[in-house]
């Protein structure tokens, strides 16, 4: 499964690829708000500092905007993948954008349903969100089964990008599901090298060691 990460801040972004597990970047309009900096400005430093697809989402609600837009975005560098919303017109623009040869991530979608239609329409990825169906008491990780049976059903080539992670549970489950990438924030992605019986593991090592009064270096 790849790991993208959910930011648009370069450190964060920066200290994961230097671990060699960022396999590209997610970004929307508000993780460029909180960024605080430029669309185009901040999404090059991070093509820049990545080889995977980068996501920039268009915000413009029309197909002919988006595809306009989308032709913008593209422009920043070649591992752009143009970011679309789950409308109708965000299909008609994957279509055509798609068409193009250009990488498509289709976002907010929330049925299987939607998602058949995004992978009809040649989207490279679909972005189903999970800890929104959560919030509304629904359990984000059927859809993500769903759309996994759906798209083996029929081959679909269009890879699951899970999106909304909250946690590291969610993480795994999706590892379980056979979701192609999650994207998550950077704090959730550390916190998957932490369990409480490592940390006290690593407590008595420690401390049986300090009784041995020796030292490596």
């Amino acid at each position: 499964m790849k790991f993208f990460v959910d930011t648009a801040e370069i450190e964060a972004i920066a200290e994961l690829n230097e671990l060699g597990i960022v396999d590209g970047v997610t970004t929307n309009p508000s993780l460029i708000l909180k960024s605080g900096r430029d669309i185009m400005e901040v999404t090059k430093e991070i093509c820049d500092l990545v080889d995977g697809p980068v996501s920039a989402e268009v915000v413009a609600m029309e197909a002919e905007a988006m595809i306009a837009e989308g032709h913008k975005l593209a422009e920043i560098a070649d591992n752009i993948a143009i970011k679309l919303p789950l409308t109708w017109d965000g299909l008609k623009a994957c279509k055509v954008l798609s068409g193009e040869g250009r990488m498509i991530n289709v976002t907010l979608c929330f049925s299987a349903n939607q998602a058949l239609l995004a992978a009809k329409a040649g989207a490279t990825f679909i972005s189903p969100f999970i800890g929104r169906l959560d919030d509304i008491h629904l359990d984000g990780m059927d859809l993500i089964q769903d759309i996994r049976t759906v798209y083996d059903n029929y081959g679909f080539e269009t890879n699951i990008l899970a999106a909304s992670i909250r946690s590291v549970n969610h993480v795994q489950d999706c590892a379980l599901i056979g979701a192609d990438v999650v994207t998550a924030p950077p704090d959730v992605i550390k916190k998957l090298s932490t369990h409480p019986l490592t940390d006290k593991g690593l407590e008595q090592f420690m401390a049986d060691w300090a009784k041995t009064g020796q030292k490596i270096l």
